[in-house]
């Protein structure tokens, strides 16, 4: 990497690992809870929220990011907060691509467990709580599958955190949008290793992701 040194490449992948890291966990408590509430409860209009879930699963990253840049605006909903080209506003853009893959993944995790394992919870009686601590057991396989394709939709995620956050030096720039500017530049070999970084980290945290779930399996 001829311009860009090693202290370049890790300023850029840390932010990278915190950026992703925060949208992941924040989009995993807001959508875990949320798609065991759909899968395990049927009320009116729940076909009509499950329908946008899928929707919001196919969504175009760039629609994401171009819905986060109208509230993050100045004249949006949420321009007062003046968090545009930061790093929060790229964290919000990721959470929304994250939120329906864990909702939706999950939503089916639930849906899959035999009826006959909730008639036998309720008929030995079981608290909600424990119930509820059952249900997250039964169904952790399904659980860290969400956590991983919804990592898997923001940490190659260029289009949206680039909308929001601007792929400022030194503030915002992450490796996806390194790799697109050093690629307009025609600076391929630097994108190409930035390729590797990313692709490598990707690796590693899907590897321990995957070895997590398959140790579960084997209990």
């Amino acid at each position: 990497m001829s311009s860009l040194d090693i202290e370049d490449v890790l300023e850029i992948t840390l932010r990278t690992l915190s950026v992703c890291g925060s949208a992941l966990v924040i989009a995993s408590l807001i959508g875990i809870p949320l798609g065991i509430a759909l899968g395990s409860r049927h009320f009116k209009g729940r076909g009509l929220i499950v329908s946008t879930v899928n929707a919001g699963m196919g969504a175009p990253p760039v629609v994401i990011g171009l819905l986060s840049a109208t509230l993050l605006w100045r004249s949006g909903l949420l321009g007062d907060l003046g968090l545009m080209y930061t790093r929060t506003a790229m964290v919000l853009a990721q959470v929304l691509i994250a939120i329906p893959l864990i909702i939706g993944i999950t939503l089916a995790a639930v849906g899959s467990l035999d009826e006959e394992w909730s008639l036998q919870v309720e008929t030995l009686g079981i608290g909600r709580g424990w119930r509820l601590w059952l249900l997250v057991r039964e169904i952790r396989m399904g659980l860290l599958a969400a956590v991983i394709a919804a990592l898997g939709g923001i940490i190659s995620e260029v289009g949206a955190v680039q909308m929001v956050g601007g792929n400022i030096a030194g503030e915002t720039r992450v490796l996806t949008t390194a790799i697109m500017m050093h690629t307009s530049m025609g600076e391929f070999e630097i994108a190409k290793g930035l390729g590797v970084v990313l692709f490598g980290m990707t690796l590693l945290i899907a590897g321990l992701l995957t070895s997590a779930q398959q140790s579960g399996q084997r209990r």
